[in-house]
């Protein structure tokens, strides 16, 4: 080996052990108090301002009742109407109203079947009824109430079992 490199290699571990030394001691290090807080600047308007926090306050927390109350659950009594004498009385419901001849039947014509027999089409009325699926053919009783009485390509005729009209129930396109 040669002379340099030993000395260039003592010196560097020698720099090398002080650096790691240095970093390792704590040493006595001088911690310089925290500042103290400057005190608050008082605003020419702080009385104004603890007067209207103190008015807040009392209107979060009110001691007085109020006197007027009322019931936001409750409807307020019927008001009592009168009919003018000349009036027509009014029906108390709406049967009373309209007459049953003048009720539209509570049927509606929906479509149309056909199929090929003997005699000619046989042909089906598919019909709603109070919320259900009729299908039904000439002589059948709808609703215990009507009975069809003819079907053709378009337009269905049923009789009202009741007082015997005939109403004619149409295909809308």
């Amino acid at each position: 080996m040669n002379a340099n490199r030993i000395v260039a290699i003592v010196i560097g571990g020698a720099s090398l052990a002080g650096w790691l030394a240095a970093a390792v001691t704590l040493g006595n290090r001088v911690v310089a108090p925290p500042p103290e807080p400057a005190p608050p600047a008082i605003d020419e308007r702080g009385a104004e301002l603890v007067g209207e926090i103190a008015r807040l306050h009392d209107r979060l927390r009110p001691t007085a009742t109020p006197s007027v109350s009322r019931n936001v659950f409750q409807f307020g009594a019927p008001r009592a109407r009168h009919a003018p004498s000349d009036a027509l009385p009014v029906p108390t419901t709406l049967v009373d109203a309209i007459p049953d001849a003048a009720l539209p039947p509570p049927l509606t014509l929906i479509g149309m079947a056909e199929d090929t027999g003997a005699n000619g089409p046989e042909r089906t009325a598919i019909m709603s009824a109070a919320g259900q699926l009729v299908l039904a053919k000439v002589g059948d009783v709808v609703l215990s109430r009507y009975r069809v009485a003819r079907i053709s390509s378009d337009v269905v005729e049923i009789t009202d079992m009741n007082d015997s009209t005939l109403l004619r129930l149409a295909l809308k396109q």
